[in-house]
């Protein structure tokens, strides 16, 4: 039971603690270290506002750069169609591509406020989850259907 005890606090002090998030320039670093999306949602998935908050950012900067590219293809398009036939320039599709260029800056504004409240929101809960040896040490006398213990947090 003691070398138990011993080696479940070993691996529990050897586990590195939850890392502060910074937004710097449109990128997340954690110690440093560039994250990616993947990495960051794995992240915050203790702290589920601040996830959704994320996937919400990332889902108006996808569907933002979609319209916005094909807007800019279908204008394009229409340019290239117009000098290489007889066909008169502006047409419908033309004047789509400018709407739907248009129609994802309003889409793709908020992006970055919402990532910084993001990471704001998982740095916040990391504050008050963060337990130390000293004032937080709580030890509990538990018991369940498969007996009795002590429960330690720190």
């Amino acid at each position: 039971m003691k070398q138990f005890f011993l080696i479940v606090a070993i691996l529990g002090f050897s586990v590195s603690f939850a890392q502060k998030l910074e937004y710097n320039e449109g990128k997340i670093f954690q110690d440093g270290v560039q994250l990616s999306s993947f990495e960051t949602k794995k992240t915050m998935e203790t702290d589920l506002k601040a996830l959704h908050l994320f996937k919400k950012a990332k889902t108006k900067e996808s569907l933002g750069g979609f319209l916005l590219g094909l807007g800019i293809g279908g204008t394009a398009a229409d340019l290239v169609m117009g000098l290489t036939s007889d066909v008169k320039y502006p047409t419908v599709i033309t004047y789509a591509g400018v709407g739907l260029m248009v129609v994802s800056i309003p889409i793709l504004s908020g992006r970055k406020k919402l990532v910084q409240e993001s990471v704001d929101l998982y740095n916040q809960g990391l504050k008050e989850q963060n337990k130390t040896l000293g004032d937080n040490f709580e030890m509990n006398f538990v018991t369940n259907s498969n007996g009795v213990g002590f429960r330690i947090t720190f």
